[in-house]
Formats: structure tokens, sequence, C-alpha cells
């Protein structure tokens, strides 16, 4: 229901809009008079424009968020899990990591480095495949970096570095996006890398690796697609825990611009008219509803076979 609402509110048929106050009407109880089926805020707003408007916020908000998160901590604790510490990287793929490394962080001429590295590495490859001889290759201790940075954010309260980076910083839709994205691959990571450690011995890709398949080949078709099974149960967890992480973020008016609709930035108006109990009941319904459902849904994941 949350996500059928989503995609039609610009097409439902709302008699008011969730930014255009009613200063006639404020503060007004549900199912009073007029037009304003659920009441209004101390502005004036519609209460139901504002709910229908803050769940396509969450859905555009939570859903793509927890996609990337996903597919980030799968790719990341696949690979860790696959190949541990015993990965060894060519130079022409060394000088790519350190270029985006050094672009990641924002260092001086980002851009022009990346297509210096990119240039050099292409260089390098051609060199090697036309003299027929392989590249030097260093070791890189892939588990021990990935398991590093998941336990440094796993360190600190994902609510406190969220705030401390979205009130630093005017972050965008797009960038609160990203942020809670980034802040909450390590939990998928760590799934998939203890699920690969099992899966990484199984006669079947020992089997694949017999026949001569190249490592990468054998990760990404055999390996990765039963490592990333526990996602199945675990990522209706994820949603809810960035529902709940957004509407904090919304009801501390952090993130997201003023205009934009949100449960928690509804559930903030209580703090002007505590009388106005309809204003905190109808974003705490739907933020308790959609929650439960999460949780029901990843507990039906779990008992699937």
């Amino acid at each position: 229901m949350v996500l059928l609402t989503a995609a039609l509110a610009p097409v439902l048929p709302l008699p008011y809009l969730p930014n255009v106050p009613d200063l006639s009407q404020v503060s007004q109880p549900p199912f009073s008079i007029g037009k304003h089926w659920l009441g209004t805020d101390s502005q004036g707003l519609d209460i139901l424009s504002q709910l229908v408007f803050g769940a396509r916020t969450a859905v555009a908000l939570t859903l793509p968020a927890t996609v990337m998160a996903a597919l980030l901590g799968a790719i990341a604790g696949g690979a860790a899990g696959f190949w541990l510490n015993q990965s060894r990287l060519a130079a022409p793929y060394w000088l790519l990591l350190v270029a985006c490394v050094w672009w990641a962080l924002s260092l001086p001429w980002p851009w022009l480095v990346l297509v210096g590295a990119a240039a050099a590495s292409g260089c390098l490859l051609a060199i090697a495949k036309w003299r027929q001889r392989p590249l030097p290759a260093w070791r890189l201790p892939l588990d021990s970096i990935v398991m590093a940075i998941a336990t440094t954010l796993d360190t600190i309260p994902r609510l406190i570095l969220v705030v401390a980076i979205a009130a630093g910083t005017s972050v965008a839709i797009q960038g609160m996006l990203l942020l809670l994205a980034l802040t909450s691959w390590p939990q998928p990571a760590r799934l998939v890398r203890a699920q690969m450690l099992r899966v990484r011995v199984l006669p079947f890709v020992e089997a694949a690796r017999a026949t001569g398949f190249s490592p990468g080949r054998v990760w990404l078709w055999h390996a990765l697609p039963h490592a990333v099974q526990p996602l199945r149960a675990a990522f209706p967890l994820s949603m809810a825990g960035l529902l709940g992480l957004e509407s904090t973020l919304s009801f501390l008016g952090i993130g997201l611009p003023p205009n934009v609709a949100s449960w928690g930035r509804l559930l903030a108006g209580i703090r002007h008219d505590q009388s106005a109990w309809w204003i905190a009941f109808f974003p705490c319904l739907c933020l308790i509803t959609s929650i439960l459902s999460l949780y029901i849904l990843s507990r039906h994941q779990s008992s699937q076979p």
C-alpha cells in the first residue's frame, strides 16, 4: 500500500497540495469541516496530502538506498570472503586504485589524477600484451581492508554519523540517498562474507576452478549468486532501519529541504501545538505499520528454503 501510494501520489485526487497552506483552517481536527479529512497542522497544511507525499519521500529515499547498500555490501563482502588476503593486483590496477582513493578524498585535481592513472594503466597493459610478459603484482589484503572499514563504520552510531555529516554540509535528496547507502553497507557485507566463506569451498566452486575458469568468473557466476542468499531476509530489515533513520532526521530538521513532505517532519509539528494529537497520530501510525510490515516480511523470507 505504501509503494502504491508513493507511485500514485502525483495523480491522486487530493483536495489540497502538501505545501499549500489554508490559513483559514489552522490546527483543525480530522473529520471536522471542509475537505481536510485528516485535519491540518499549525501552519494550515493538509495532513492527508503530507502523509501521501511523505510516503513518496520515504520510498524514494529508503528503497534505492537499501538497494545500493545491498549491492555495495554484496560486492565488498563477497570479494573479501572469496579472495580473503590472498589476492594480488598488477601495477596498472594499483594505479587505478590509488587514483580512485585520491578522487574519493577530493584531493587536488581529482579528475586529472584519475584520467592520468587510467591512461597510464592502459599503456602498461598494452605494453605487457605486446611483450607477452606478465606485469609485476603485489598482494592486496582485501579482507582486512573491507572488515576494517566495516568495523570503523559500526563503531560509530549510525545516527550520530549521519547527523554529523548531514548537519555539517548542505546535502540534497541525492546526497542524502548516497549518505544513507554509504553508512548502511557493513551489515550486508558481513552477511555475504560469512556465507562466502562457506560457499567458496563447496564442490561446485572447486569444480568451476578445476575447469580452468578465471577466478573473477568463478566468483561472479558461481560463488556470488549463492553467497547473497542471506540478503533476502536482511533486505526488509535494512529498509526498516533506513525508514526509521530518515524519519528521525526529518524530525530533527536535518537533511531534506523544507519544501519536501516527510512523515518525520509532519511528526515534528506536534511541537508547535501539543493539543493537536492528530499531527502525531497519523504519521506514527504510518511509520509503525510500515516497519512492522517489513519485519513480518523479513521473517517470512527467512523461513523460506
